[in-house]
């Protein structure tokens, strides 16, 4: 199967470069997707263009592929979905919630010159970041894009109702399944408790698996797949 795979924000397509061969030995094809505005200097790139971007891939793989989308991207994700409902056989969640209709895509992070920068780590201290060494934080920031204000200020547009029907895999790395139901409950994410078919999975990870448990991240998809 096609899984592609978007990362969230300050990550281009070579964020999941150690999650690659272990979803290639586990029989799939991955599609790493680079977005407009992710290091190619287009800083006035938009939402709308990294949508269709996501729409496109889609649209281009072998069958109805799996779409795997980290933290932010887990909006673009949702997005690609409500495009195409008929087309996604199943989106993974990597430690994200999906905004709602009308919302912001990004908004948390200051705007400088017309980008949102990487912050550095210190806005994540703790479970988000407890399982990265320093080297590894040191390969992330040097690698980190900045994020094109029209895309992080961009607003979510979802109108398909029928996304609700697409079978959803959340892999909780940053809080255990039950305190993330228990979030959601209190309303933390109107669109996950509309979802028809969506499991909650442990993933023993911080925020950013893909580079500290490359490998279980990519078995955790695969059993995504093989549950949906």
């Amino acid at each position: 199967m096609d899984v592609l795979l978007i990362g969230g924000l300050w990550l281009d397509g070579s964020a999941w470069d150690a999650v690659l061969p272990a979803l290639e030995k586990l029989g799939h094809r991955p599609v790493p997707l680079t977005l407009p505005g992710q290091g190619d200097g287009r800083s006035a790139a938009t939402l709308d263009e990294q949508l269709a971007a996501v729409v496109a891939a889609v649209d281009a793989a072998d069958g109805a592929p799996l779409v795997v989308a980290h933290s932010a991207a887990c909006t673009l994700g949702w997005q690609a979905v409500d495009a195409r409902p008929e087309r996604v056989a199943g989106l993974v969640l990597v430690d994200g919630f999906p905004q709602a209709d009308g919302e912001s895509y990004a908004g948390a992070f200051p705007v400088v010159d017309g980008v949102v920068p990487f912050p550095g780590w210190e806005p994540f201290e703790g479970s988000s970041t407890a399982d990265l060494d320093a080297g590894l934080r040191e390969r992330i920031a040097a690698a980190a894009v900045t994020v094109p204000e029209q895309v992080a200020r961009g607003t979510v547009r979802l109108s398909d109702e029928r996304r609700y029907g697409v079978p959803v895999t959340m892999l909780c790395a940053e809080a255990p399944p039950e305190q993330v139901r228990e979030w959601i409950a209190q309303g933390a994410a109107p669109e996950v408790s509309r979802m028809e078919r969506i499991s909650f999975v442990p993933l023993d990870s911080g925020h950013w698996p893909m580079f500290s448990r490359p490998v279980e991240l990519a078995e955790a998809v695969d059993r995504a797949d093989r549950r949906r």
